[in-house]
């Protein structure tokens, strides 16, 4: 069989880890493999490349996809799915494996109901896809937030301020818990809790009169604060409906210093979370969710995704896991967080 792969949405440590694994297990169990550019895009504009042991050695430390990604939406293009259906007939493909968050799987999912033989990899940094517990990248965005949070540590202890610190996350705060939680911030605001400013600068300034005369903000950047909308960069939507967030750091930084009257600073962590090379962890479910997509063609489970469950890979229909997004609402986590932030 010839199989396509495909990675779209935005890039994160462990895309080239996944697309090794696909050709490896590939060529062992005698297809053919080829890497479609660009994400939908790509398969819009039969834009592709040959995949073999030759181009995919020496990219399992790298980040990033040697394929390439864009946000394009097939639906949103005139003729985009038709041409879609038309690369996978002019490639001769009998599998497409696509590799994405929400959005990338979502038109797989509607793909397969239009007889296309479509299967799921999940990726997203934000770790907010259903059925799956973990998606690659996110160890990685979580342990450079971290790091980032260690080092403002000093710097915010030398010059007694408080740092606010804008952490990845629409609509899910896993990456701003984690790094949070690990990195010793003094408190965490996500999307799924509104931000109450007073308990906020009653912790800042309980720390104060402890001693503690510098405080760490982590935020992520789809928190709102109460009755309010969220902080945007700008308006427009992008191909899949969604705001460009951001901002909401330079803007909790000022109600925090017009409160409290102490110095307060912001840092955006931005793409730095998507960068650089992936963790360990990242590299092994990668080559897991890889080996486990090609058996999952094998198999003829078209329709499925490939997720991790009780730390077995096992496949589970796409139209299930994209149903619903997977966000913090166990209440041991918000009871964490009251625990360790005071």
């Amino acid at each position: 069989m010839k199989i396509g792969i495909l990675t779209g949405g935005g890039d994160c440590p462990g895309l080239n880890p996944v697309i090794r694994a696909v050709v490896r297990k590939a060529i062992v169990d005698k297809h053919e493999i080829t890497g479609i550019k660009d994400g939908w895009r790509g398969m819009i504009e039969n834009n592709s490349m040959p995949l073999n042991l030759d181009n995919t050695s020496g990219i399992l430390h790298i980040g990033g996809t040697i394929l390439g990604t864009s946000r394009t939406n097939p639906y949103k293009k005139e003729g985009g799915v038709e041409k879609v259906k038309q690369t996978f007939k002019a490639l001769k493909l009998g599998a497409l494996i696509a590799v994405g968050g929400e959005d990338t799987l979502g038109v797989a999912s509607r793909l397969v109901k239009e007889g296309l033989n479509v299967v799921g990899v999940p990726k997203t940094i934000d770790n907010d896809l259903d059925q799956t517990e973990y998606t690659f990248g996110f160890d990685t965005a979580v342990n450079i937030a971290m790091e980032a949070i260690d080092r403002l540590h000093t710097t915010a202890c030398s010059h007694h301020r408080v740092l606010v610190v804008e952490i990845m996350g629409r609509h899910a705060g896993w990456i701003a818990l984690h790094a949070g939680i690990a990195g010793g911030a003094d408190s965490i605001l996500l999307p799924e809790k509104p931000i109450d400013l007073n308990k906020v600068c009653d912790v800042i300034k309980a720390r104060r009169e402890r001693g503690k005369l510098f405080s760490i903000i982590a935020v992520a950047e789809g928190a709102q604060f109460q009755e309010s909308d969220l902080v945007l960069q700008k308006k427009e939507l992008d191909a899949f409906g969604h705001v460009l967030l951001g901002g909401i750091g330079a803007t909790l930084a000022k109600k925090i210093e017009e409160k409290t009257k102490f110095e307060t600073r912001y840092v955006v962590l931005g793409h730095t979370q998507r960068g650089g090379s992936p963790t360990a962890f990242d590299r092994v479910l990668g080559t897991r969710f890889g080996v486990k997509a090609v058996e999952l063609v094998n198999e003829k489970k078209f329709g499925y995704m490939v997720c991790l469950q009780a730390n077995k890979i096992v496949g589970v229909p796409i139209e299930k896991a994209v149903a619903k997004l997977k966000i913090v609402e166990d209440r041991e986590w918000f009871d964490l967080i009251k625990v360790i932030c005071v």
